[in-house]
């Protein structure tokens, strides 16, 4: 609690020595620069009922981030500090399996050594980037801690598809989760080479620990290897030419920890497979966007195939994705944007034989595509549609529906976003009991932009579940999430 009143003082004192440098207007390239920002959240989760459990609960998620860099002409360099702090969180809100965590809250508790308050400080990018590289333009290196989503390593200058990317692309298999209050980063290598007929990019690189756990200090002893081309296709969008990107990937994933694995396995075999898992994820996407006289149209396709080991299984997997969207020039005061579209990822047949074939979604973040934290892209069905509306440059109304199923009974409903403790696999499952059919989630977001420093957002979702989460949940099959978040920057 010291350091969060601390990092709380830290907050008053900085914006002012940043006016004071921003008094300074002489040109100075390699001028010296700090940021900060500050968010925080009020989260009320109401999780199926559950008698003995903490199912009903509200605590307050926050943090603070500074960051100090200095470009120069074929460097930079940049450090960004991390202050999560968690008030408030909700004790007895993990039980035994099945039941497991009864929220996102649960969750927090859990990997903070069940304290209901905790905080820290930690480096959660510090590296140095080379540019030009033996003056080769676009060729770079970023040697370090780092963010990175796959998906982004290019930005159309269509705005339509760099919406499409940010929102339905990025962060599907990799992604620095940045929805909780702590989020992960990467230590390795980034490369990249971009030429205006392509991009290419290479990492290697360690998760950091974080996502729930404040402490975002130490590794996870996992590792993943990326490499990926990405390539813009068609014309400049306008009047009736088009515009698109093909991206192709490979990704391998190695995970030495020697814990057990979350599968569909019975429990003495499965805590006996203390085995490494190495997985390849073969994929790419293709997004399309085409002008017609009525709107903007466009098209969404992604898919992965894997293969690999799972401690002593063999893995065999894949999951493809098709989505659509048009943006019609009538109700033109609204700008609405309306999408829809099917998630497939394959699930394990037998619990039995030497194959796991559940799909493996990595070191995710699952946010964008599931804002109420009730599923994820493992063994996983998920038909949605998606209403968004602009009725003012300052607001953003985002509507969805989603009607959810396990892609195989005999596997399990699955949940989290991967390895973020070396001690936690980062996933839980809970049994199907010979069911699919999961949940209808409805929820909706309106995002307010008070000035251009300062956002606030209001979520709110409901979910009802079905025969998977009655099994399990007998006394409610009603979920819901409500929060109230803040996000400023402060210079």
């Amino acid at each position: 609690m010291r350091l969060a009143t601390f990092s709380i003082l830290l907050l008053s004192l900085i914006p002012v020595r940043a006016e004071e440098a921003a008094a300074d207007t002489a040109p100075n390239k390699h001028k010296f620069q700090v940021q900060g920002m500050l968010r925080t959240r009020l989260e009320n989760w109401q999780w199926f009922s559950t008698p003995g459990g903490n199912d009903t609960y509200s605590f307050l998620g926050s943090y603070a981030r500074f960051q100090f860099s200095q470009q120069f002409h074929r460097a930079e360099w940049l450090i960004e500090m991390n202050v999560p702090f968690l008030l408030g969180m909700p004790d007895n809100s993990q039980l035994a399996a099945p039941l497991s965590f009864l929220g996102v809250g649960g969750n927090y508790w859990s990997a903070n050594k069940r304290q209901t308050n905790a905080a820290m400080i930690f480096p959660r990018q510090a590296y140095l980037r080379l540019k030009d590289i033996n003056g080769i333009k676009g060729q770079s290196l970023k040697l370090g801690r780092f963010d990175f989503a796959d998906g982004s390593e290019t930005t159309p200058k269509n705005a339509t598809l760099a919406a499409m990317k940010t929102a339905r692309i990025n962060m599907r298999l990799i992604g620095n989760f940045g929805w909780t209050h702590v989020g992960r980063s990467f230590d390795g290598f980034h490369y990249s080479l971009a030429k205006p007929g392509g991009t290419l990019t290479a990492i290697g690189a360690i998760p950091t620990r974080g996502v729930f756990q404040v402490d975002g200090w130490g590794q996870t002893k996992t590792a993943f290897t990326y490499l990926s081309y990405a390539m813009p296709t068609g014309a400049k969008l306008g009047g009736d030419k088009s515009a698109g990107e093909l991206r192709l990937f490979n990704l391998y994933y190695h995970d030495w920890r020697h814990i057990a694995k979350t599968d569909n396995r019975a429990v003495a075999p499965r805590n006996a497979d203390l085995a490494n898992v190495g997985i390849f994820t073969w994929g790419g996407h293709y997004i399309h966007a085409l002008q017609t006289y009525a709107g903007t149209a466009d098209v969404l396709l992604w898919g992965a195939l894997q293969h690999g080991r799972w401690g002593k299984l063999v893995h065999r997997a894949g999951a493809g994705i098709v989505e659509a969207g048009f943006q019609p020039k009538a109700l033109g005061k609204l700008k609405p944007w309306l999408r829809g579209g099917y998630s497939h990822s394959t699930g394990d047949r037998s619990a039995t034989d030497n194959k796991h074939g559940t799909f493996f979604q990595v070191l995710p973040t699952p946010r964008p595509f599931a804002r109420f934290p009730l599923f994820n892209m493992m063994n996983h069905d998920d038909a949605y549609g998606i209403l968004i509306l602009r009725p003012h440059k300052a607001v953003t109304i985002n509507g969805e529906m989603h009607s959810m199923r396990l892609s195989n009974a005999n596997d399990q409903w699955l949940l989290g976003g991967g390895a973020f403790q070396p001690w936690s696999f980062g996933y839980v499952g809970r049994p199907s009991n010979g069911a699919k059919s999961l949940a209808t989630l409805w929820d909706v977001s309106i995002d307010y932009r008070i000035n251009p420093r300062t956002t606030l957002t209001g979520y709110f979702a409901n979910a009802a579940g079905k025969s998977v989460v009655s099994a399990i949940f007998p006394n409610g099959n009603s979920a819901r999430l409500g929060y109230i978040e803040l996000t400023v920057r402060l210079f």
